[in-house]
């Protein structure tokens, strides 16, 4: 076992989240929110940092970061985890980022999710989409998602991801996982098939393009359950992104098209929790009703806040009333909230002291 093994094999122990090596920096690590140096760990040179990385990745692998300066894969440690490494070259020389994939897929219980977001699993068909920024755990909200499915139903679930993060044991679904660049050529290829491949649930690891996007809503429009992420935050910025992908011209049928299968949107931030010893999601979630499939037509986004105001009865939450009652039932700091808040006024009573 080589010392890149170890480093990560630490992460785990130590319950962090991230792995961040640089080139002239000592490694760090992301535990609960805060990135710090490992405790005793020099900085690395180019050349110590990119013999790490080269310990574990293919020599295809290692003749594609070489000639691109940029890599993505998984890699696993059995008994361990998975880690889904991000390869890239920074001013000083090599970097990289390794980000767990836990081995046990956590539940929606698990993770304390509203029960709207758990009925998003028990529908036959329609598109959620699950959005937020890099690193709010966009991924382990699906695998919940996605494992829920797989509790309840004999369905075949199909994925398409870059690279494959939680795999899923076939219980009472059956799955085919596909990997950008190994399984298939690119997210639209794959989406193509996949309509083609009797799949009930498709699962797209990320949304990034017009061909994916449009592709996404085609296999919902068809009667399949398309799960989506996008880095959007909130639910009216999430529509505008998803029709502005459209050119001009054809955005007006994408309109129609989203406000037919647009099942739900669930916007999520992570923040530490209170007692600082872990960290919580915190959910925006929107659902469709005919109300909003009239609001994606008319392309009246600002009036998507009424929409999830009146729908609180369903399930239905802003951001703001999240952070709320999160901060009211004590799971989260009120400064934190207050930062996160999109209303500070609402919030001015939790702002950090000048």
């Amino acid at each position: 076992m080589g010392r890149m093994e170890d480093m990560l094999r630490q992460l785990c122990e130590e319950k962090g989240s991230d792995l961040h090596l640089a080139a002239g920096q000592p490694p760090r690590m992301r535990k609960k929110g805060s990135l710090d140096p490992m405790p005793g760990a020099p900085p690395l040179t180019d050349a110590a940092l990119r013999a790490l990385l080269r310990e574990i990745a293919t020599p295809e692998q290692w003749a594609s970061y070489e000639a691109e300066n940029d890599l993505d894969f998984a890699y696993g440690i059995a008994g361990v985890a998975r880690f889904r490494a991000n390869y890239l070259v920074q001013e000083h020389g090599a970097g990289a980022v390794f980000r767990i994939i836990p081995e046990e897929i956590q539940t929606l219980a698990d993770l304390q999710l509203p029960e709207a977001i758990a009925r998003f699993a028990h529908l036959d068909r329609g598109l959620v989409l699950v959005t937020g920024p890099t690193g709010s755990g966009k991924s382990t909200t699906l695998a919940a998602v996605i494992n829920e499915i797989n509790d309840s139903y004999a369905k075949h679930v199909l994925t398409i991801e870059d690279p494959v993060e939680f795999v899923h044991p076939n219980k009472k679904s059956v799955f085919s996982q596909r990997e950008v660049g190994i399984h298939t050529g690119g997210f639209g290829p794959a989406l193509r098939a996949a309509i083609r491949e009797d799949a009930d649930v498709i699962l797209v690891g990320e949304m990034r393009d017009y061909e994916t996007i449009s592709l996404a809503l085609t296999a919902a429009e068809m009667g399949v359950l398309v799960f989506g992420t996008l880095h959007t935050n909130g639910a009216a910025k999430t529509i505008d992104r998803v029709i502005d992908a459209f050119p001009a011209d054809e955005q007006p049928q994408a309109r129609l098209s989203l406000s037919e299968s647009l099942a739900g949107v669930v916007s999520q931030q992570l923040l530490r929790t209170a007692d600082g010893k872990g960290r919580c999601a915190v959910n925006e979630i929107l659902i469709r009703t005919s109300g909003l499939a009239n609001v994606i037509r008319e392309g009246n986004t600002p009036m998507l806040l009424n929409i999830i105001q009146s729908g609180k009865s369903i399930g239905m939450q802003t951001m703001d009333d999240a952070l709320m009652a999160l901060v009211q039932s004590n799971r989260i700091a009120a400064e934190d909230a207050y930062r996160k808040a999109l209303d500070k006024a609402r919030f001015e009573k939790y702002a950090p002291a000048e």
